[in-house]
């Protein structure tokens, strides 16, 4: 009797035990699927809204051809307000830190072999980039017990310095990352900028494809799909981050997609460009097809992106013509500089999933609210149960209630972009957007500004800038100057510097 006690005792005991221990958590395979250069008007897909929050075509949705894109966006939900940096680096690092640019201080691309400043930027500005042990999203996964995988454009640090190379920033895996911004080539034939014709910005790790017809597009989708296969056969969750040299220049055209455009009157570089989007689409349809193929699609999520405005050879930089019908483009202190195209979805929609429940998307919609790359960061480390150090600040917000299709009533609609440099686009400017305000400061007015140092916009009554409200709203333009002011020095930013290179020019209120 007194041994069956003990044993009904154990067991009860065992029973407890099981019922109080925490069930397991689903954590879902994570694809970061960065697109190089393409702005939100560089596909099919319309993301821009008429009044009533429909969405509206204009004429570049039926030039480009992106069907995998459209497929994607009625999978999951499209955000017509989405930034990033005006330029890549920082929005890269913005992405891999969860921290504004103006915090994280890589505030221009970096020039993989001399510091590019600019004649008036801030000194001591983050040229090196990222380095072995800061905190990055690869890192903090593979610490969660992800696989982390890097394909694609790096660009996180100079050449020769070990933040170069993904694999030092939290990576299992890199292919074809490293510090270069673009590709000597997107031909196999031409040994992607390398081989017996190498250059500074030929693309490594793909010697496999030399000499082939294989476009490098193409090749880098085939690399990720064989890294997905190696994860899986080892049962690990994980993160991809598959981030194209496409679109970027050089604009040599995919001959794989070269007869869509054979008739159109745009120039021969934009017929080039559309080519690179059109390849850059068949890779994410590449992709969805292969985590089906692979059992694995409702438990994969998807964010694709671009990492700045569109760099379209289709006008003027400043003009309602790249990106049209925002202004400006890559570079510019314009909407069409800091625009992306941006869509969160499970690769294959089911709500009775579990691990869909932790992170529901609503399938089909269009989320207006404003949000930045800086908030994948916090949204992908929740969902893969990692912890955020203490002592990292992180200006990201996670974006589980937009990608439900739902408003976040606490959530600040504002966006800083700082830009404290020269030669681009625009020169030594920051803007700063709050709801359906934006303002722009311009610390060394130009003839391209006319002189001034403020433009206001409302891009509520005026959605493409092209109404300087900062002489007619006095009073809006020193609240909107306030507020970017105070937002900079919250990040502790740099500053352009006066002739001496020493003192800060920093912002003025009016």
């Amino acid at each position: 009797m007194k041994v069956a006690r003990m044993l009904l005792a154990l067991g009860l005991l065992q029973a407890v035990s099981c019922m109080s221990a925490p069930a397991a958590q689903p954590r879902p395979n994570i694809v970061v699927f960065l697109v190089d250069d393409m702005g939100v008007m560089d596909t099919s897909v319309p993301f821009l809204t008429d009044d009533a929050g429909r969405p509206k075509r204009y004429p570049l949705n039926d030039f480009y051809r992106t069907p995998n894109m459209e497929r994607l966006a009625s999978r999951g939900v499209r955000f017509n307000n989405f930034c990033a940096m005006s330029v890549c680096s920082p929005t890269r690092i913005s992405i891999m830190t969860g921290q504004n640019a103006a915090r994280h201080r890589t505030t221009n691309w970096i020039n993989p072999d001399q510091n590019n400043a600019g004649p008036h930027g801030p000194p001591d500005w983050n040229w090196h980039g990222l380095k072995p042990g800061d905190v990055t999203l690869p890192g903090l996964l593979r610490g969660a017990g992800y696989r982390t995988i890097h394909i694609g454009k790096g660009h996180f640090a100079p050449r020769n310095s070990p933040g170069a190379n993904p694999a030092n920033l939290g990576f299992d895996v890199n292919i074809a990352g490293a510090s270069i911004g673009h590709p000597g080539s997107y031909y196999g034939t031409k040994y992607y900028g390398g081989g017996t014709t190498s250059s500074g910005n030929a693309v490594p790790h793909i010697e496999k494809y030399h000499g082939t017809d294989t476009f490098l597009t193409e090749a880098l989708t085939l690399e990720a799909m064989a890294q997905v296969v190696e994860a899986v056969n080892k049962g690990q969750p994980f993160f991809l981050y598959l981030a194209h040299y496409a679109v970027h220049a050089p604009f040599e055209s995919d001959p794989r997609f070269a007869e869509h455009y054979a008739g159109s009157d745009k120039p021969p570089q934009a017929r080039a460009f559309a080519t690179l989007i059109e390849g850059m689409d068949k890779s994410l349809g590449d992709m969805l097809d292969h985590l089906d193929r692979l059992g694995i699609s409702e438990n994969t999520l998807i964010f694709f992106l671009g990492d700045n405005g569109t760099d379209a050879p289709l006008g003027h930089q400043h003009a309602v013509a790249c990106a049209a019908p925002l202004r400006g483009k890559k570079g510019s202190h314009y909407e069409g500089g800091m625009r992306v195209p941006f869509i969160a979805a499970w690769a294959k929609p089911n709500p009775a999933n579990p691990t869909q429940k932790r992170l529901p998307v609503r399938v089909g919609a269009v989320q207006s609210q404003l949000a930045a790359v800086q908030d994948l960061f916090p949204t992908i480390l929740d969902l893969a149960d990692a912890k955020i150090p203490r002592g990292h600040i992180v200006d990201g917000r996670k974006l589980d209630t937009l990608v439900s299709g739902r408003r976040d009533p606490t959530r600040r609609e504002e966006f800083l972009m700082h830009y404290p440099h020269s030669p681009h686009r625009s020169d030594y400017w920051t803007s700063y957007r709050d709801g359906e305000w934006k303002v722009i400061y311009h610390y060394i007015p130009s003839e391209s500004t006319r002189g001034a140092h403020y433009q206001l916009f409302n891009l509520k009554t005026d959605p493409f800038e092209q109404q300087d409200l900062a002489g007619a709203r006095p009073a809006e333009l020193r609240r909107m100057m306030h507020r970017l002011i105070a937002a900079l020095e919250e990040c502790h930013a740099l500053y352009p510097v006066d002739n001496d290179g020493v003192t800060p020019l920093k912002p003025k209120l009016p």
